[in-house]
């Protein structure tokens, strides 16, 4: 897709105020990250419809695409011209491991007070972990985000392939739940994997207060493939998951779909009551 002028207004205090969990909408970059490139003018498009929160990817360790970020000063300028905010970021676990300081240094500078990373299967087995490498998966990253939390920053996590595996009988993610430190490290659920069984207003009902943040897809599980579509037009139930949501701990959200997917999918989020 290209990056064009902003075609809509952005949405009144009102429209804010009536978003699910009374929080603003936010949009994680990554699907986007093609239009990035030209920071101002994405800033400008995404805004027009509604979105006030970015959830950004860091450059120190996503590489090119995300080059446009790098200068955390004119990145929170840009993002204030167009009135955005970012509180919350997605790290690799190889810069966390290698880079930390560097990364705590640009996420402070931007305003951010999440740092999330996608898996923690780097270096821990992958997709097939053996529950050794899920222990020793889980207390590095209580580690690193020991030294988050000293810097004031919550750690958090993501589920992708690693944490969607079956250990001995029992989900990875189910595992990690139980041995990361709940005061150092919250979970960002990630709703498309309900295609994998992960159920996302099941997990907030059995672990309140775990979880700070989701990522928004909608999927149709009853066509073949299991296609993503726009908030609103697939499978999941919305009200019952934000309303569990609130049980979890929720604090934000970001649609996480393709620009075609994300503007329709902003639009529902504006109607939805819960």
């Amino acid at each position: 897709m290209g990056c064009g002028v902003a075609g809509a207004v952005v949405g009144s205090v009102t429209d804010l105020l009536a978003n699910p969990l009374g929080q603003p909408i936010g949009s994680q970059v990554w699907p986007l990250r093609s239009t990035l490139k030209d920071f101002p003018a994405f800033a400008q498009r995404i805004a027009g419809i509604g979105v006030t929160r970015l959830e950004l990817c860091s450059p120190i360790g996503y590489g090119a695409a995300f080059s446009s970020l790098a200068d955390a000063k004119e990145v929170k300028k840009i993002m204030a011209d167009h009135g955005l905010k970012s509180e919350s970021s997605h790290f690799t676990l190889g810069e966390l491991r290698h880079k930390q300081e560097k990364c705590l240094e640009w996420a402070k500078e931007i305003g951010i007070t999440q740092m999330i990373t996608a898996s923690l299967g780097d270096g821990n087995g992958g997709s097939h972990p053996t529950l050794d490498q899920v222990k020793k998966a889980a207390d590095e990253y209580n580690q690193i985000a020991a030294v988050a939390a000293k810097a004031d920053m919550q750690q958090g996590l993501h589920n992708e392939s690693f944490e969607l595996s079956m250990v001995e009988g029992k989900r990875t993610y189910d595992l990690l739940l139980d041995l990361l430190d709940p005061k150092l490290v919250k979970f960002q659920f990630q709703m498309s994997t309900i295609t994998a069984g992960l159920v996302g207003a099941d997990y907030f009902v059995r672990y309140p207060g775990r979880f700070y943040s989701l990522h928004l897809q909608d999927i149709a599980m009853d066509r073949e493939g299991h296609p993503q579509v726009a908030l609103g037009q697939g499978s999941i139930d919305w009200v019952k998951t934000f309303t569990a949501a609130k049980v979890g701990g929720v604090k934000n959200y970001f649609v996480e779909q393709s620009w075609e997917l994300t503007q329709p999918s902003v639009a529902y989020l504006k109607t939805l009551e819960v």
